[in-house]
């Protein structure tokens, strides 16, 4: 039997991801955000616990080379440099995601924006993702719900009084048991993204914001009782299409997220990337305030295509590359 040559999506839907391309440049165009390029591959990988970086080595380069998961890291020196707004279309790799909505190689849409907080960018997204979806779908205003509100709504949980216990038996009372061991945040994660998730951004864009201090990740934190994260994520017909924060511009806070992230990778057998200290430097030198968001673009492509799964916005798929 011989191998499958022909692509995954069909003619039609590669017309309308190009469409959609050139859309998104006019976009930026139009508002003077620079388009612009950065390495797939460092000699830095990132840190988050939750993401595992696909690695190569170099002949002739000591050590491993880690393939970009988001061109975050990039873009802020970039920004301490000053180069004012910048966007970016790029393909980014992450292992171990592979399903109906996930591909180990995927489109990533990312920019940043000075001056702005994650409220204002919020903004600026649901006009993006209403501009690339017109006229083909009308989409009504978009909604904001805190992380907590969202709990409440669709779990029947305030993630602010719960134990660990009541977390647990949430998910389990809406079908979802998991029987690994679980820290806090990998249980509020299953109840987002598993129970919550799914009623999300039914008809129009839901935007959920104020994250758990704990999942700050590269977002600054907002001074209230209790402390949350300045980080939204967004969502449509149920599916996650962007994570963006107010950006953390602070170096030492920076570093201490790090060695936190790696103690924890190290607890967790997993790979421990060096520490991207250039990053650190940049941020040292002085990043401007500034707010960004990364954004799935094959997600986006394949929603505005009324698919039902990613590789039917994508050329190749991983199981036909």
């Amino acid at each position: 039997m011989s191998a499958s040559w022909r692509p995954t999506a069909d003619l039609p839907a590669l017309r309308h991801r190009a469409r959609l391309l050139q859309r998104t440049r006019e976009f930026f165009a139009a508002r003077g955000v620079l388009e612009v390029e950065t390495p797939i591959l460092s000699a830095a990988g990132g840190s988050d616990p939750q993401i595992e970086s696909l690695h190569t080595a170099i002949a002739g380069r000591p050590g491993r080379y880690f393939m970009s998961t988001s061109p975050e890291f990039a873009m802020k020196r970039l920004l301490a440099a000053g180069s004012g707004d910048i966007y970016q279309l790029c393909k980014v790799f992450r292992d171990g995601e592979i399903g109906r909505w996930h591909e180990p190689e995927f489109t990533l849409l990312e920019w940043y924006r000075v001056g702005f907080d994650d409220a204002a960018l919020m903004n600026e997204v649901a006009e993006l993702v209403t501009a690339l979806l017109a006229p083909e779908r009308t989409l009504a205003a978009p909604e904001r719900l805190t992380y907590r509100e969202v709990l409440i709504r669709h779990a029947g949980i305030d993630m602010n009084l719960a134990s660990d216990e009541e977390l647990q038996g949430a998910a389990q009372a809406r079908g979802v048991d998991c029987r690994a061991t679980l820290d806090r945040d990998a249980r509020l994660d299953l109840l987002i993204s598993l129970v919550a998730g799914p009623r999300l951004g039914i008809g129009r864009p839901t935007f959920v914001c104020d994250y758990p201090a704990s999942q700050a990740a590269l977002a600054r934190l907002k001074p209230q009782t209790p402390p949350v994260a300045a980080r939204f994520e967004l969502y449509l017909d149920g599916i996650e299409l962007a994570n963006g924060f107010h950006e953390l511009t602070d170096a030492a806070e920076q570093r201490r997220r790090f060695v936190h992230d790696l103690a924890l990778r190290s607890q967790r057998g997993q790979i421990q990337p060096p520490m991207d200290e250039r990053l650190l430097a940049a941020l040292g030198a002085g990043v401007p305030e500034c707010a960004g968001v990364a954004l799935g673009f094959d997600r986006l492509a394949a929603l505005a295509m009324g698919a039902s799964q990613l590789n039917a916005a994508m050329s190749f798929s991983v199981e036909n590359a």
